[in-house]
């Protein structure tokens, strides 16, 4: 096993040694060969695979994290729209790590999850039904009510299987009891589902509340207006397990996050042709804007810090270039 600053071989885990160093665009990089093995191979760097300067990719970061598009950002830093797409990919999978391995041990007393809706490629009407990367594509999201922390995130079609997987990541995360509401989907609280639901993922570690929202569409709004929101006509609470406090029991929180991730990420963004039209690419943006989200961006109601100070997994505000080189 590797000690705190051994390198091990990515072949055959064996010892490695140093084996000199080469410059790139960006800084000094270290070269490793592998004792057992012979392999040689470098060290791991911020955006792996990306060959611009690492101001300019930040650059790019930060646009997109900032409700930018592709092409907008391609635009204005005057590099390839394929070169941002890179950037997105290797920033997504490096926020994606991260945040997999620094949300953990989460001691929020109160959490709601919910879902938004997006699409990737093309309408539901258009896509076949059984189609997994093609059509109405969820993000399901987990919010702590205090800490404003988004705690865990999937993404895929709104179905009881999905939903179950995204209760077990964000069992793995919590370290205490917490109480737990969601909106009435099926897949949460239906004990016809084969798949599962919160009782049997999370029956031992939370107290669980469901909120549902009646609306209504105003009868006065035709045509060309029938687009407009209708108003919402009653909220009911209900006790599902557990002893949940029905004053805490709301989606609030978490549909205001949701509204967050709509206005800062372009992808999100209602009737405009800045859909995904890729399923990973569309992974890759959501990780980005939730690690920023998290470690970057100052939450008002908190006072100057961070998600991630008020869950204390950090102690300052992060820097997008401090998220993108930050060790896992």
């Amino acid at each position: 096993m590797a000690g705190k600053n051994q390198v091990n071989c990515h072949c055959c885990s064996g010892e490695c040694k140093k084996s000199g160093t080469y410059r790139n665009r960006n800084r000094v990089v270290q070269r490793f060969f592998c004792v057992r093995c012979g392999k040689s191979f470098r060290e791991e760097q911020p955006l792996d695979g990306v060959r611009i300067d690492t101001d300019k990719a930040v650059q790019v970061v930060e646009m997109l994290a900032e409700t930018m598009g592709i092409r907008a950002a391609a635009r204005l830093t005057r590099l390839n729209q394929r070169t941002i797409l890179n950037i997105l990919e290797s920033a997504g999978e490096h926020c994606a790590r991260l945040l997999d391995a620094k949300v953990r041990n989460i001691t929020a007393m109160v959490v709601q999850a919910d879902e938004v809706y997006s699409y990737v490629q093309c309408q539901p009407h258009v896509a076949d039904e059984n189609d997994e990367e093609r059509g109405g594509i969820w993000t399901f999201l987990s919010v702590a009510k205090y800490e404003k922390l988004i705690i865990n995130y999937r993404v895929g079609k709104r179905t009881g299987e999905e939903a179950v997987e995204f209760l077990k990541d964000l069992r793995s995360r919590m370290a205490m009891r917490f109480q737990f509401t969601t909106d009435g989907f099926r897949g949460y609280c239906s004990h016809r589902t084969s798949s599962g639901n919160v009782e049997d993922v999370l029956g031992d570690v939370c107290d669980y509340a469901t909120e549902t929202k009646r609306f209504k569409k105003d009868p006065n709004f035709t045509g060309a207006r029938t687009f407009f929101a209708p108003y919402l006509v009653g909220v009911n609470r209900k006790v599902r397990f557990g002893n949940p406090l029905l004053s805490e029991a709301t989606t609030c929180h978490a549909e205001r996050t949701n509204l967050s991730l709509r206005t800062f990420n372009r992808r999100f963004v209602r009737r405009t042709i800045n859909f995904s039209k890729k399923l990973a690419n569309h992974r890759h943006a959501v990780a980005l804007f939730v690690a920023v989200f998290n470690f970057c961006r100052v939450h008002k109601s908190l006072g100057g810090k961070t998600p991630a100070m008020a869950a204390r997994l950090t102690d300052h505000v992060w820097t997008v270039e401090e998220l993108l080189s930050a060790q896992i």
